[in-house]
């Protein structure tokens, strides 16, 4: 067994003192690792329009497509086989994109949801899951990629103050199909996010993209696994985060495994981190786990750095005011990623979410 594979053994309630956890303020999860939360089926997550011809949403049992060794998702499993799929056709090609919207109320109970997406051979979307209000949500959400496919996944976490979300996205992506996803956590008490690829095809390519923002007492945790168990497969993962306010936590794990047969692996993983104020704390940790020197490329980088008060003269010797200034590099700082989502609208909103909570934070 390799490191990263014991390192995710999650069979018992955690403790803590586990890898997997110990980053993690279990007290703070509302119960959703412990099975102390009162589930309640909501069913929160919708369909924002009408599904075109060759796309259907559906409740339906959900039988998982892969094992996970992770508490959370086995909780969820055990508790229900009801979930949301969304599917795409063999073949089909849809040109806007597809919205899914979540929205919450109450932290008085728990929803324990499994979601699936799954896209036939050779079809390609872009699909956009937003996630807004309080709520007490631990999820289960599988992307399943057939071979050819190709899906732009976007998963914005913009939840209220008081929202707890502990949540694995797994995707599994077979032969020459191709995965982008971009996360963005700008919101929520507590979140605890996974995401995850699982390479079953030689040639997939993965791309994970990733910005996140906390400020005063928030925690917002990204662990990244990136399994390499076939041939030719290529993964980049590039994740950016500002923290600005006390207590402000967050933490980035990123972890590659590259297996013996997975000869022809091409892939980096990126992690920068930015602290705006004092009494904020930023961990972030890569891994490489290599099992075979047959590869085209394997690197990682991690930085974390206070502001650049270069950067801030420079604007404000042109006239610029200090908070306007501090604005600018901020955006400039989230452009890079929040620019990939396409979507001017979303983009726009986020930017200004970014904008309110660095004023609250008064820097």
């Amino acid at each position: 067994m390799t490191t990263l594979q014991s390192n995710l053994l999650e069979n018992h309630t955690p403790t803590g003192r586990e890898e997997a956890w110990r980053f993690t303020p279990l007290k703070r999860l509302a119960g959703l690792h412990d099975g102390s939360a009162k589930p309640e089926a909501r069913n929160s997550l919708t369909l924002n329009g009408t599904a075109q011809s060759g796309v259907s949403f559906t409740r339906g049992a959900v039988t998982a497509a892969s094992a996970s060794e992770d508490a959370i998702v086995n909780r969820i499993r055990n508790y229900t086989s009801d979930g949301a799929i969304l599917a795409i056709d063999k073949n089909v090609v849809v040109d806007a994109p597809i919205f899914l919207n979540r929205s919450c109320g109450g932290v008085d109970t728990a929803e324990l949801s499994r979601v699936q997406i799954r896209l036939g051979e050779h079809s390609k979307a872009t699909v956009i899951l937003e996630n807004t209000g309080d709520t007490h949500l631990a999820e289960d959400l599988e992307i399943i990629l057939a071979p050819g496919s190709d899906l732009t996944f976007i998963s914005l976490q913009e939840w209220g103050s008081k929202a707890v979300y502990a949540a694995t996205h797994n995707a599994i992506i077979d032969r020459d199909a191709t995965f982008k996803a971009i996360h963005v956590t700008v919101g929520g008490d507590v979140v605890r996010l996974l995401p995850k690829v699982e390479f079953v095809g030689p040639g997939a390519s993965a791309d994970l993209q990733g910005v996140y923002f906390a400020t005063a007492g928030q925690f917002f945790e990204h662990r990244m696994h990136v399994d390499h168990a076939v041939p030719r497969a290529k993964s980049n993962v590039n994740y950016k985060g500002a923290l600005a306010g006390d207590k402000a936590h967050t933490v980035w794990i990123g972890d590659v495994y590259i297996r013996a047969a997975a000869e022809g692996t091409d892939t980096y993983e990126l992690n920068r981190n930015l602290l705006l104020t004092d009494g904020a704390r930023a961990d972030s940790v890569p891994n490489l786990e290599i099992e075979t020197g047959e590869i085209v490329g394997a690197g990682h980088a991690s930085t974390t750095g206070r502001f650049d008060d270069e950067q801030l003269f420079y604007l404000m010797s042109r006239g610029i005011q200090e908070a306007d200034a501090r604005r600018l590099v901020v955006r400039g700082f989230f452009n890079e990623v929040i620019a990939l989502i396409g979507n001017e609208e979303i983009q726009e909103r986020l930017m200004t979410r970014i904008d309110d909570e660095l004023e609250k934070a008064g820097k």
